[in-house]
């Protein structure tokens, strides 16, 4: 019971990794919003992609991937990225309807489910 509780906290706290280190690169590249938005945006992307690799990586490292976790580990960290995000873009310094969020924001987590079944399957001998 020990083993599966660190287990499920060790998801839970490479999910919060996951938003914090785009988030706090987003302070670098900010600059970039107001004079090229498109780049700006790419950037963004390209970093939630790295870091859900880097992540993935790491969490599954030396072990066998199963399809099915990965599953379970994307989902959890899409769910986290969403709800660290909902303060900010719902009442927060960068308010904005929930359409502009997911069409702007929120459907690029969806990098995390994606990317970590893809990577399972692709492990599958």
């Amino acid at each position: 019971m020990a083993a599966q509780s660190r287990h499920v906290a060790h998801i839970f706290l490479l999910g919060i990794l996951s938003w914090l280190i785009p988030f706090l690169i987003s302070f670098l590249v900010f600059p970039l919003k107001k004079t090229k938005a498109p780049l700006f945006s790419t950037v963004m992307y390209l970093m939630v992609l790295v870091t859900a690799g880097a992540l993935l990586r790491f969490y599954f490292h030396k072990r066998t991937v199963s399809v099915r976790e990965a599953l379970v580990v994307g989902t959890v960290w899409l769910a986290i990225n969403l709800v660290m995000d909902y303060p900010m873009f719902a009442y927060g310094p960068m308010r904005m309807t929930a359409f502009r969020y997911y069409s702007e924001i929120g459907l690029v987590y969806l990098t995390f489910p994606m990317f970590a079944i893809l990577a399972a399957r692709l492990a599958k001998p």
